[in-house]
């Protein structure tokens, strides 16, 4: 059975969200599908290019986190916490049926899965 349909999101932090959205929009020559005040989201030729408000100011590289697209979020985050992940933040409803949550895997890796209706893939 496999688990993981592919990658799906990449959210980057935003130390100013509204120049980063005004940027992206300028970048990719679109605007964004999803666009409040706590995200903001580009559907990128089928995928998601997301924007967060910088709470944590994170260092350089480590300030995106790569979804994994499920069709059973849960299933995936006790597969993997089973494999010796961490969870880091719990399955999560963000807003019009999309589920999303985090692990740490024993190496350090933020691994995020995201179950998004949006995306069929």
């Amino acid at each position: 059975m496999t688990v993981f349909k592919g990658i799906y999101t990449v959210i980057y932090q935003a130390d100013d969200l509204a120049l980063a959205r005004n940027w992206f929009c300028r970048a990719f020559s679109m605007t964004p599908y999803f666009d409040e005040p706590f995200y903001v989201g580009f559907n990128v030729g089928g995928f998601e290019l997301g924007l967060q408000p910088d709470a944590a100011k994170p260092g350089a590289g480590s300030n995106q986190v790569a979804y994994w697209g499920v069709d059973d979020i849960e299933a995936a985050i006790i597969h993997l916490t089973e494999l010796g992940a961490e969870l880091m933040s719990p399955v999560t409803d963000v807003g019009e049926g999309i589920l999303v949550a985090t692990v740490r895997n024993p190496f350090g890796h933020v691994i995020g899965v995201i179950r998004n209706p949006n995306f069929t893939r």
